[in-house]
């Protein structure tokens, strides 16, 4: 690999031991998808997957202790994904005693440890960083070391910046570093499509059932859609944003998208339009059929299929201040149709502390708390990762959440029906 003098320097050891070591690993990284060389970490702010205290990751700790110890801090400060514990949430003594004894035992002395390490501020933990609220928004062309699928796919494609899609070790390693291997996502040749996937459904389509099924079509593969525009009105507004917050997150977890454009609405789209797409690419047609295949393609996993939903789950990613608004508004309306003051079941929107704290400003807060939604800043996935917690009937319009928990997949207006009538199957 070719290294400048000061990268070389530090291979060398001439900054101490650990960082020769990262330097060494993340050469040997880059040199397995092709990387010549080493390029800088240019955002202000960095964002670390690694937050779940997890009982397992000794070596982690062990690792961010070298880290601290060395003064070999992070180069930028950083927000991290989720926290996994929140009180507020529904969940009994036994699922508690599994949380806190067995699974996040190290909760508190890790979030320590972030915060010595370089967090942004005491409550910077939320999968959607980006959000204005938040203040971790990288610009255009900045490189990252990020490590959050959905953070990922949603830097490189909505604020096209330049992006891998890192573990959470590679990621953190990066940022202590301040360089990452030049390959893949990070060059102009990676971003290029070799799919085009034509949007022909004659409704706007869902959010994530969308992001699903062209992710489970192109892979890892890059894909630029046509037609979409035409749902999302043509701007990249606070709407479209949120829009492709959620579609991007399903084509990440449904496949392994780390980027996509859409044409007239994506940055890079709109600068350089079909060029971006390579010669032969392929073509993927989404119509209404094609959505409603994907749809009834979804495994329900529950041991008991026809059961009552103890648990609704919104907000894998994060919700945004507009989907908390939003969706305030929504339930008020169906439960003043049915007659009704509150939610007939467990519901949880989760969003970032900053968001959550920008909603208790508004009107609506009050509302959807006399609606019986909590508001919570965990990450659901976390939650669900409880084996007791995976045997609950839970339901969710995510994707992500659907893919990795047992957690059953309704679209948003299934969703708040299912909430304000009364769980049915």
């Amino acid at each position: 690999m070719n290294l400048t003098k000061e990268q070389q320097a530090i291979l060398d050891g001439e900054k101490g031991d650990v960082l020769a070591r990262i330097m060494k690993t993340l050469i040997r990284y880059g040199e397995l998808f092709g990387a010549d060389a080493m390029v800088p970490v240019t955002s202000k702010y960095n964002h670390l997957v690694t937050s779940f205290g997890l009982k397992a990751l000794k070596p982690v700790y062990e690792l961010m202790d070298k880290l601290i110890e060395a003064g070999n801090l992070s180069t930028q400060k950083f927000s991290a994904d989720p926290r996994p514990l929140d009180p507020n949430v529904p969940s009994n003594f036994l699922q508690n005693f599994i949380f806190k004894n067995f699974m996040y035992s190290r909760q508190e002395e890790y979030e320590v440890q972030l915060n010595q390490l370089g967090l942004m501020e005491k409550d910077a933990f939320t999968c959607t960083c980006y959000m204005d609220e938040v203040g971790n928004t990288p610009a255009m062309g900045e490189v990252l070391s990020w490590s959050e699928s959905s953070a990922v796919v949603y830097a490189n494609s909505v604020l096209g910046a330049r992006c891998n899609r890192n573990s959470g070790i590679i990621d953190l390693m990066g940022s202590v570093l301040g360089y990452v291997p030049y390959f893949g996502l990070i060059t102009d040749e990676g971003r290029k499509a070799k799919w085009i996937v034509k949007i022909e459904t004659t409704k706007k389509p869902e959010a994530q059932l969308l992001g699903s099924a062209i992710g489970m079509k192109v892979m890892e593969d890059v894909p630029y859609i046509v037609g979409l525009d035409k749902w999302l009105g043509g701007e990249l507004n606070d709407a479209a944003k949120t829009y492709l917050k959620d579609f991007g997150a399903a084509t990440a977890s449904n496949g392994a998208v780390g980027l996509y454009h859409v044409e007239n609405i994506t940055p890079e789209a709109v600068q350089m339009g079909e060029s971006l797409i390579e010669e032969g690419a392929q073509v993927y047609v989404v119509d209404d059929a094609e959505l409603e295949r994907v749809y009834k393609s979804y495994p329900v996993i529950w041991k008991n299929k026809e059961a009552r939903p103890k648990l609704c789950f919104m907000g894998c990613p994060h919700m945004s201040l507009e989907q908390l608004t939003d969706w305030t508004g929504k339930i008020q309306e169906a439960l003043k149709a049915e007659g009704k003051n509150k939610v007939c079941i467990p519901t949880v929107f989760t969003a970032a502390p900053a968001v959550l704290k920008k909603f208790e400003e508004t009107p609506y807060a009050a509302i959807l708390k006399e609606a019986g939604v909590i508001t919570s800043y965990i990450c659901p996935l976390m939650y669900m990762n409880n084996p007791l917690s995976e045997k609950m009937p839970v339901i969710t319009s995510s994707n992500k959440l659907r893919t990795y928990t047992s957690a059953r997949y309704y679209t948003d207006a299934e969703i708040l029906e299912q909430i304000t009538k009364g769980g049915g199957k």
